[in-house]
């Protein structure tokens, strides 16, 4: 089944990628100190979020990658994984908080257009998306909330 040989792959590359990045990113003192808003959830639910949503933003590269791996959704995928790797050093390594919305929001729209584009090319990689989706949407309000308290 070629799923079952492409899927370590992109299992390795988002999964760990973004282990990778979280823990070289991790928040620290300087996170702590910032004033944050009163929906801000607390920082051990990030880590379970983050993990499932890797596997599914993994599973719905690798079934894509199967199908159409020159679509505009798997342009889309790829442009998804570069944005969200690059948020956490721009917030929490760079102190960054306006240029980590601006990539936030980026993040969000290209999420978006993929579960767009993907709905044609493979209705369950679109839909794994959606919860991404949420999340991202979330913590964009989140990283503009930061921004305005501080």
């Amino acid at each position: 089944m070629p799923l079952l040989r492409t899927l370590p792959f992109f299992l390795v590359l988002v999964v760990g990628g973004g282990l990778a990045v979280g823990y070289l990113t991790a928040p620290g003192t300087w996170y702590e100190g910032l004033e944050k808003p009163v929906f801000n959830p607390p920082n051990w639910i990030f880590g379970p979020v983050w993990a499932v949503l890797y596997v599914l933003i993994a599973v719905a590269g690798a079934r894509i990658w199967l199908r159409e791996r020159r679509s505009n959704a798997m342009h889309l995928w790829w442009m998804q994984l570069v944005l969200n790797f690059a948020w956490s050093p721009t917030f929490f390594s760079l102190h960054m908080i306006g240029p980590a919305l601006v990539i936030i929001l980026l993040l969000a729209a290209t999420v978006i257009g993929f579960i767009i584009a993907s709905w044609r090319v493979d209705r369950p990689s679109a839909l794994m998306f959606l919860p991404y989706a949420a999340w991202v949407l979330f913590a964009g309000l989140l990283n503009g909330a930061i921004l305005t308290l501080n």
